[in-house]
């Protein structure tokens, strides 16, 4: 085709028939990487983005969310399933519905997870100004609030001039298709030039393919870690998310078969191997198991697998004790691969691996060793089953009763999705991940409202596959509207919505740090001011049916079976609501978390709280 070739469209046609056009590569297999586009429409991109969408939906889905922010979780969800191949894009107008992206976009960005964000901005030529909605700043002219997103976004740009497109959309998809620098990227697009007609090249509307690159490691660091682990006596590998993102489980479970090296997960890497595979230790660090966070304290090698090594990985620099602990780190992107003063490995995961277990070929550890943490992984799993275990069926099921009984309705394929409160920490210890995509924890940010749109992004990139999304109470009333985007889109997601009355997790932490769980519950205000009276009469079950869901109330451990059985069939969105007994401790934390505690206090549980902060700082390192 001549290079003068062009054609005349407004820069948000221009926009949505390039993003059409986009695709990844790897190993082989091509995948969209824009699969849809989700949008709230207003006055800053409706006749703009929302024409250009009307004019193309053959060939870009529209997808229409509630809120600007689930809008972000579905889609991070969404790339999250599918290895972050691809990825959706979110349109919202400006003002409020630009700045409701912010924290789906710092969500985004800190889990290394693609998605496009395309708010509305002010008019480039200030021919309506101030604008409706419009931030005006005293003495910089070109800023918007839009300009919040660019501490969140891998890649931001305002396309000021209809041309200016051309090169941006390029560097927008180079960093939505690259594993090493992929997270949030922005476009912000003042509602002038989204309607501007422009003379576009053909060439920028050609199919255009993006390869994602399995670098493979260094020569030289290969031989430096291939000489740490021989001369260690006591390694253990932590897998992160990126053995996930890379499709790498099968190489780890091809160097732990060769070398008996055992394995811990951290939240974003559980289900890297699967539950019942010897060398399966379960979650790691302040949420980990008692096996696991056992053989850490005594590891005098860690090798991260594509992991951040966030702080409850890493227990607050008290897990790992061996006086001489070194660290190996295999991870594609430098900036992960240094940390903790490790060795490296900067490549990827499959790549690192694949290399790794050729290297080592003859090399195992001890057996005593193996028979070490085999026992420690049969003690934990006895204590998994107490946990799961109701001896009255007729009773009122504790969380980890709950989780018991999800377990025994599961199927390999089912996706189990979870952010915050306090069934992270039980789903870490306890769950049995059967599967690589089973197991959906978004930790890295813990953003409470993530797990509704979440699942609706799952499902649209697994169709057929039993999502559910796991929620207690106070995530629950962060962001129930997406159950409405469900029911439109005929997704059959499961809601498990698990009542206890307040926020649970944070109650507990609270209780430990001296602050006596103040604010933490949803009951009645009482005559001191605190919240200490009955729960409050909120029907959450109704709520959720009022928006659309079938609702199944169980308040047995019998009944919730059977509504889970029940809800796994279902082919529409599906809520099962339960309100839990009292926690148990029968499963504590098995490492220390470093929340500080009041150095000075008149209150003696704040007091009590520093002491008991004191004795545990002190085993706190610095690895170097």
């Amino acid at each position: 085709m001549s290079a003068a070739a062009t054609r005349r469209l407004t820069t948000a046609q221009a926009l949505v028939r390039f993003l059409a056009a986009q695709y990844t590569e790897r190993d082989g297999v091509r995948h969209r990487l824009v699969t849809g586009t989700w949008g709230i429409f207003g006055h800053g991109n409706v006749a703009g983005i929302g024409q250009a969408l009307v004019e193309y939906r053959e060939m870009m889905p529209y997808h229409q969310g509630r809120s600007e922010q689930a809008m972000v979780h579905a889609a991070v969800g969404h790339a999250r399933q599918l290895n972050r191949l691809s990825a959706q894009a979110v349109t919202t107008s400006i003002g409020p519905g630009a700045t409701n992206l912010v924290t789906g976009a710092a969500l985004a960005t800190v889990n290394r997870l693609p998605v496009l964000l395309l708010p509305g901005d002010y008019f480039a030529s200030h021919a309506a100004d101030p604008l409706l909605q419009q931030l005006e700043h005293p003495v910089e002219a070109d800023v918007s609030v839009n300009d919040a997103l660019r501490p969140v976004s891998r890649y931001f740009d305002r396309i000021t001039r209809p041309e200016a497109l051309v090169a941006s959309a390029l560097q927008a998809m180079r960093v939505l298709g690259d594993p090493a620098e992929t997270g949030a990227v922005t476009l912000a697009l003042p509602q002038d030039v989204q309607a501007q007609a422009y003379d576009w090249p053909e060439e920028f509307f050609a199919d255009r393919v993006w390869r994602v690159r399995r670098p493979a490691p260094d020569p030289a660091e290969l031989i430096e870690a291939v000489r740490a682990v021989r001369a260690a006596d006591r390694p253990l590998i932590v897998a992160g998310g990126g053995v996930h993102h890379s499709e790498a489980e099968e190489a780890l479970r091809a160097l732990v078969d060769a070398t008996g090296i055992p394995v811990a997960s951290t939240q974003a890497g559980k289900g890297a191997l699967r539950h019942d595979h010897p060398a399966d230790l379960g979650g790691i660090g302040h949420t980990g198991t008692a096996v696991s966070d056992a053989l850490a304290r005594t590891a005098d090698l860690v090798i991260g697998v594509g992991t951040r090594y966030s702080d409850f990985t890493t227990a607050s620099g008290t897990l790992f004790q061996h006086p001489d602990v070194r660290f190996l780190n295999l991870n594609i992107t430098a900036f992960d691969a240094h940390k903790l003063a490790g060795g490296t490995l900067v490549c990827d995961a499959r790549s690192g691996l694949t290399a790794l277990t050729e290297a080592l070929s003859g090399h195992r550890v001890d057996a005593a060793y193996e028979t070490e943490y085999r026992a420690g992984k049969a003690r934990w799993a006895e204590a998994v089953e107490a946990a799961f275990r109701a001896d009255d069926d007729g009773a009122v099921p504790t969380q980890t009763q709950v989780l018991g009984a999800l377990d025994a309705v599961v199927g390999d394929e089912d996706v189990v999705i979870n952010a915050a409160g306090s069934l992270p920490g039980d789903l870490h210890k306890l769950w049995r991940a059967r599967s690589s995509r089973q197991y959906h924890l978004e930790y890295g940010y813990s953003c409470m409202g993530y797990e509704i749109p979440a699942a609706l992004g799952v499902q649209q990139a697994a169709p057929g596959t039993p999502v559910w999304a796991l929620v207690g109470d106070g995530t629950y009333l962060m962001n129930p509207t997406e159950i409405v985007t469900a029911v439109q889109e005929n997704l059959p997601v499961k809601l498990v919505l698990v009542q206890n009355h307040g926020y649970a997790s944070i109650g507990g932490l609270s209780e430990s740090v001296g602050a006596e769980r103040f604010g933490t519950d949803y009951r009645h205000r009482v005559a001191d001011g605190s919240f200490t009276g009955a729960p409050l009469p909120v029907d959450l079950a109704a709520n959720a049916a009022s928006l659309g869901m079938d609702v199944l109330r169980a308040k047995t451990v019998r009944e919730l079976r059977e509504a889970l059985s029940t809800a796994r069939a279902a082919s529409r969105p599906t809520c099962v609501y339960v309100e839990t007994a009292p926690p148990s401790a029968a499963l504590p934390a098995q490492a220390w978390w470093d929340v500080p505690v009041a150095e000075v206090s008149a209150r003696e549980a704040a007091t009590d709280a520093r002491a008991a902060y004191e004795r545990a700082v002190a085993d706190r390192r610095r690895h170097l």
